[in-house]
């Protein structure tokens, strides 16, 4: 009997045990989903890195430290900026796709160029655009301007593409970037023209040829255009935007100059790698919300002939769609080989 009792007792303990154990386990897993949850609240805890896709002291890293220390005043807490340049930008947005999905890494970058043109212009991409990232917002855009030398009696798109057809091979265009070539490429299909290009290794080789008049014209980011044409050294004909460069509010856009279909923008945005709880994104997409509304962010912008473009998350996705298809056409006709 005694043996029966202790047995009995034994097992007492031991069914206890296990209860407290299955109940230890429960409340654990009830406890897991807000673990995280919690830590989406508190976001952000500590800093975060910024990856640059270009070097520093370069007109992106100087769009990139802007935003990121805008954007440490709003969240409380210090943005680091990580430079990684290589690869026209794809060495930096490879490194976002593989970070911590915990809005710790994001990036602000160039999308239309580092992003949605990779997909063409590169064989291997070692990212997908639209599935390895969360869209947190865009940011601004940026259009190309379509110039001739100062010294030119040219003054409107008429006027250039009546003198490139009075010559025999319809003339010369510099081309330094593919976004440049592209451009043209639109140009000489909606004009007929056979342009031939001459490709230069800078901006500044292309310019120094036109004022000697070895090449005709040149698209290049509206960015460096103003201060040049200040100086008298370059004529803007047109803008490739869909609307007038705040910047350049004199010079119309391509189709207002009688050419249309040739609608081309650079853009900027922000995202984080695929898998950011939204709790997180939302915070950083409200934080990028305020900076771009300040004054002092559109002044700045401005500079650099930039427009302020915030949106949502759900019409960064859309546009980053809608611009890797673009880019495959681009790329189809300008004939440009893969890297």
């Amino acid at each position: 009997m005694t043996r029966h009792h202790h047995a009995g007792r034994s097992m007492t303990r031991r069914g206890a045990a296990k209860l407290a154990a299955v109940a230890a386990v429960a409340a654990v897993a009830m406890a897991a989903p807000s673990l995280p949850a919690q830590a989406q609240q508190n976001y952000p805890t500590r800093e975060i890195i910024t990856i640059c896709p270009f070097g520093p002291g370069t007109g992106a890293d100087v769009l990139v430290r802007y935003f990121a220390a805008k954007l440490g005043e709003e969240l409380g807490k210090t943005m680091i900026v990580e430079n990684k340049p290589g690869a026209q930008g794809t060495l930096a947005m490879e490194a976002v796709a593989r970070a911590k999905p915990d809005g710790y890494t994001i990036t602000i970058t160039p999308a239309s160029s580092t992003m949605a043109a990779a997909v063409s212009l590169f064989n291997k991409l070692p990212f997908d655009p639209v599935k390895d990232f969360t869209p947190i917002t865009t940011i601004s855009s940026l259009s190309f301007s379509l110039v001739v030398d100062g010294k030119s009696k040219i003054n409107s798109v008429a006027e250039l593409t009546e003198s490139l057809k009075a010559k025999a091979s319809n003339g010369f265009y510099g081309a330094s970037t593919n976004t440049g070539i592209i451009a043209t490429e639109l140009y000489k299909r909606q004009t007929g023209l056979k342009t031939e290009r001459v490709n230069y290794k800078s901006l500044h080789d292309t310019l120094k040829d036109m004022a000697a008049g070895h090449v005709d014209f040149v698209f290049t980011d509206s960015s460096f255009v103003a201060g040049q044409m200040k100086e008298g050294r370059i004529k803007a004909l047109a803008v490739t935007s869909p609307k007038r460069s705040t910047v350049l509010p004199d010079v119309p856009t391509m189709a207002e100059a009688g050419i249309a279909g040739v609608s081309l923008t650079a853009w900027w945005a922000a995202f984080a790698p695929a898998g950011t709880p939204q709790p997180v994104i939302d915070k950083l997409r409200a934080a990028f919300d305020k900076v771009l509304a300040m004054p002092e962010t559109v002044a700045f912008l401005g500079k650099i002939a930039n427009d302020p473009m915030p949106g949502t998350p759900e019409e960064t996705r859309e546009l980053m769609i809608k611009e890797v298809k673009a880019w495959g056409d681009y790329v189809d006709l300008a004939k440009i080989e893969k890297q």
